[in-house]
């Protein structure tokens, strides 16, 4: 005798067969929509972790401009899906970006806003007659690391640099006036062995003797050096000498560093 089911008209082994599968499909249904629900459930923390907000960035240790460039293109480039706006008015960067850009951008910032160290540069000028010293100057500039510090000393002169009418017959004579005396040009980079100074050094004098081209025209005499010298601190690097032609007079320019803070 064999047995059926009535509503399908299969056999019972068929109908066991049909309800493993169907056990099977409602297995793979429950998994499926579990995950869905997980992935529901974790969609939401990860909107909230890439959600934008806004911070405020001040910078303590500017001195120029360019350092606050510097300080943008740097956030720009390690960040640059974050919007960055300098406002120079509160030395301050404005940024809106997501926690993660805030938070690097911050540790950014407090590894290269800093105070730049000052250093003082001290110049001796020494005058040789015959080998036996005959004079010696000093000045001192102090320079911050990536900056720059002008000194000039001296006088002006006038120079007669033509002469025109106004409707007279008298003529009205034009005149520039030229610096004479000592300048001196630093500009001072720190790195991590030492300092490198770029240095140009000016001196001028009126000669005695007049120039041919007219009574009034003053003869300059000038010696100019300028180079880049390494330095280290508290030791003195001579930057150059001259020997001055006609006499047996010697000029010698020295540099030595120290630390203001």
């Amino acid at each position: 005798m064999k047995l059926y089911c009535c509503k399908y008209g299969s056999r019972v082994k068929d109908c066991a067969q049909m309800l493993a599968l169907l056990t099977l499909v409602l297995t793979l249904f429950a998994r499926s929509a579990g995950a869905q629900a997980q992935d529901a459930a974790a969609k939401p923390a990860e909107e909230k972790a890439g959600t934008e907000t806004y911070q405020t960035l001040y910078l303590s240790s500017l001195s120029e401009q360019r350092d606050a460039n510097d300080i943008q293109t740097d956030l720009r480039n390690m960040l640059p899906k974050a919007k960055l706006y300098y406002v120079a008015s509160q030395n301050a960067i404005s940024m809106r970006g997501t926690p993660e850009d805030i938070q690097l951008a911050q540790k950014i910032l407090s590894d290269i806003d800093r105070t730049r160290k000052t250093y003082r540069l001290t110049y001796t000028i020494r005058e040789t007659d015959g080998g036996k010293q005959t004079g010696t100057q000093q000045f001192a500039l102090v320079v911050a690391s990536g900056g720059r510090t002008i000194f000039k000393q001296g006088n002006k002169v006038p120079v007669v640099t033509g002469a025109f009418n106004e409707g007279t017959s008298s003529a009205n004579s034009q005149v520039q006036y030229l610096d004479v005396g000592l300048n001196i040009d630093a500009s001072l980079d720190a790195y991590s062995d030492g300092l490198r100074l770029h240095t140009k050094v000016e001196q001028s004098s009126v000669a005695d003797e007049k120039s041919g081209m007219g009574a009034q025209d003053p003869v300059v005499r000038q010696t100019t050096l300028e180079g880049v010298s390494t330095l280290i601190q508290g030791k003195p690097v001579v930057l150059g000498s001259l020997d001055v032609p006609g006499s047996a007079r010697r000029q010698e320019i020295e540099v030595v560093s120290e630390l203001v803070r």
